[in-house]
């Protein structure tokens, strides 16, 4: 049994490597093209981001195939493969619950990092990325990346999930992680500063917080920033 889980972990460390360096890599592509000149000089910087990815990679790659092995081959888990198990209207939802949870945990185990103790510990490598690139998006000392790799794990359960639908989250996730540090914009004005953008959180949000550092601490959504007094609102990309 303990050579299938490792080669499960380590199948799946592989896959979030290499998540990480196609949408880094694609988005960093984007930024040069959209942006050139962005990124100029900023080739060590880049270099230690991805080091620390790399290293986080290994940190969620481990739970994650662990659980992985244990839903295939044990029944451990709530993901399901049968999309009529539950209503159809329980997929949306499910991504919905999944989003909302990760962003709750986030909020707060990020404003825990900011604490003094736990930012010289962990996440001062974080911020060390001035202005972070599109290649930050997993940047994290093993102690911020341990806190970020063990909730989805954590969700599949206690909370149903269809695997179609999980994908959907963790494309999420991605997404966001890597557009919130890349340096500009990429969602249109008319979101970023409508009524959905004082709800969503973008790259323009996200900026004010590696400007400022104690505020914005959301991943998804701006509802703990506004509900706990953090939201300082949207930041600018000057260099």
């Amino acid at each position: 049994m303990t050579i299938p889980i490792l080669l499960s972990a380590l199948a799946m460390t592989l896959i979030v490597g290499v998540r990480y360096l196609i949408a880094s890599g694609g988005f960093d592509l984007a930024t040069r093209l959209r942006c050139p000149g962005l990124y100029h000089g900023m080739g060590r910087q880049i270099r230690m981001e991805i080091g620390w990815s790399l290293a986080s990679a290994a940190v969620y790659g481990v739970p994650a195939g662990i659980v992985a092995w244990g839903w295939q081959n044990r029944g451990w888990t709530l993901i399901y493969t049968d999309v009529h198990a539950y209503p159809l209207w329980y997929l949306p939802l499910s991504v919905l619950l999944y989003l909302l949870a990760h962003d709750t945990w986030f909020y707060w185990t990020h404003r825990l990092m900011h604490r003094p103790r736990w930012f010289r510990i962990a996440h001062a490598v974080h911020h060390a990325s001035r202005p972070p690139t599109a290649w930050a998006a997993m940047s994290f000392h093993w102690v911020e990346a341990l806190t970020g790799a063990i909730v989805i794990p954590a969700l599949v359960f206690a909370v149903p999930i269809h695997a179609a639908a999980l994908g959907v989250v963790l494309t999420v996730m991605t997404v966001m992680g890597v557009t919130n540090h890349m340096g500009w914009e990429i969602f249109p004005r008319w979101l970023v500063h409508g009524p959905a953008g004082r709800w969503l959180i973008t790259a323009s949000h996200h900026q004010r917080h590696h400007d400022r550092y104690r505020c914005n601490y959301g991943l998804y959504f701006r509802f703990w920033d506004r509900l706990c007094g953090t939201d300082a609102g949207l930041g600018g990309f000057a260099r």
